[in-house]
């Protein structure tokens, strides 16, 4: 099948849409959270929906692989903008959760790490994420070489972090959580049977049109 892409000329103004288009769910939840639409806990709610929406993008920049792979859908060129997305969601989430939450006191904060211990995967996510942040750049590609690739696979314990980190502060499985935890499992399932998949898509390029020859007589 042959990979759908935007034309060449049409994806730096489309990344750039994308990078708009994924921050208003988080410009939107801080206007409903000045003017009293999060509910009775405004910035725990303001929290949530910011951790919630890094996880959806860790998740889309997960699929763009099996997406190519599966079903020609070509979205290699948004890979980048939605893993940049998903790590400014997670500092959001972060200095949210530092400032309005626990107002910078530090004492309140190792004391909430110390009785919930999901704020641990929590940060463990983030600090993975910042050199994924920082090395999403060309220059860092070309720099690291096959290191690049070495160290951006670290998005896989990334996802499985945020994905339990997010599970187990809700503190019960629900439907949502059980959601996102399956996708998640799906997603990170696929890469150890992609060398599968790739060999017996190459195999079906490589088979003759016709089927096999038949012999002469």
């Amino acid at each position: 099948m042959a990979g759908l892409a935007l034309p060449a000329r049409l994806k730096p103004a489309s990344v750039w849409t994308l990078y708009a288009v994924g921050l208003l769910p988080g410009l939107y939840a801080f206007y409903l959270g000045i003017f009293g639409g999060l509910g009775a806990d405004p910035v725990r709610a303001f929290e949530h929906l910011l951790g919630l929406w890094a996880l959806r993008f860790l998740c889309l920049g997960l699929a763009v692989t099996p997406l190519r792979d599966l079903l020609g859908i070509n979205l290699i060129s948004y890979r980048r903008a939605l893993g940049l997305l998903a790590f400014y969601y997670v500092l959001a989430h972060f200095t949210v959760y530092l400032t309005l939450d626990r107002g910078l006191i530090i004492s309140s904060i190792l004391g909430d790490i110390a009785k919930r211990p999901y704020i641990m995967l929590g940060m463990a996510g983030l600090l993975m994420l910042i050199p994924l942040a920082a090395t999403s750049n060309r220059w860092s590609i070309r720099r690291l070489g096959q290191n690049w690739n070495r160290l951006h696979k670290l998005v896989y314990a990334i996802a499985a972090v945020a994905v339990l980190h997010y599970a187990l502060s809700l503190k019960a499985v629900t439907a949502e959580p059980a959601f996102y935890i399956a996708v998640v499992t799906v997603l990170l399932a696929y890469r150890l049977v992609r060398p599968k998949v790739t060999e017996w898509k190459r195999g079906r390029r490589n088979a003759p049109a016709g089927g096999s020859a038949r012999p002469s007589v």
